[in-house]
């Protein structure tokens, strides 16, 4: 009998098809494995991403939707709020409950009602517009605050690598 959890995802892999998002496109890893999923973002337009092809994956716990996913970008990608490993540091991705460190109200992160849809589109309002008060690549932030010209070429950078792929 399928899990809970593997019928919603299964369900939200169904809609993305039928319906799909502007921004990005999603599917799965391996057709045998509905908790891996790899994905192709779009940099957003009008912003220093424009014109990027982000490819990432999503890792999905088994007790989905209670824990969030997680996210990291496999193609190389410069940004405040991305790990240098690549990994997604963003509110509705941390676990749900208070944060420890009081940077975020319980509301900003995970609930069981965010779908691969609002995840994503999360992501993709990061990439337009990145919080550098509460970095996850701290020279990525520090580059962006002071030395904007350098972060817009190290971005260019990243755009061009993404569109060689």
């Amino acid at each position: 009998m399928a899990s809970q959890s593997s019928l919603i995802l299964r369900k939200q892999l169904n809609d993305l098809k039928k319906t799909p998002v502007d921004g990005f496109s999603a599917g799965l890893v391996d057709e045998n494995n509905l908790y891996k999923w790899e994905v192709m973002i779009v940099g957003p337009p009008d912003t220093l991403y424009e014109g990027g092809m982000f490819r990432a994956e999503l890792d999905f716990p088994q007790n989905f939707p209670q824990r969030p996913p997680k996210m990291r970008f496999t193609t190389e990608i410069w940004h405040p709020n991305i790990f240098k490993s690549g990994e997604v540091c963003i509110s509705i991705l941390h676990q749900p409950g208070e944060d420890t460190y009081g940077n975020e109200k319980a509301c900003e992160r995970w609930t069981p009602v965010h779908t691969v849809e609002t995840i994503l589109l999360s992501v993709i309002s990061m990439l337009s517009d990145p919080n550098d008060s509460s970095p996850a690549n701290v020279d990525a932030a520090k580059q962006f605050r002071n030395d904007f010209q350098g972060f817009k070429k190290k971005v260019a950078d990243c755009v061009k690598k993404s569109q060689d792929i």
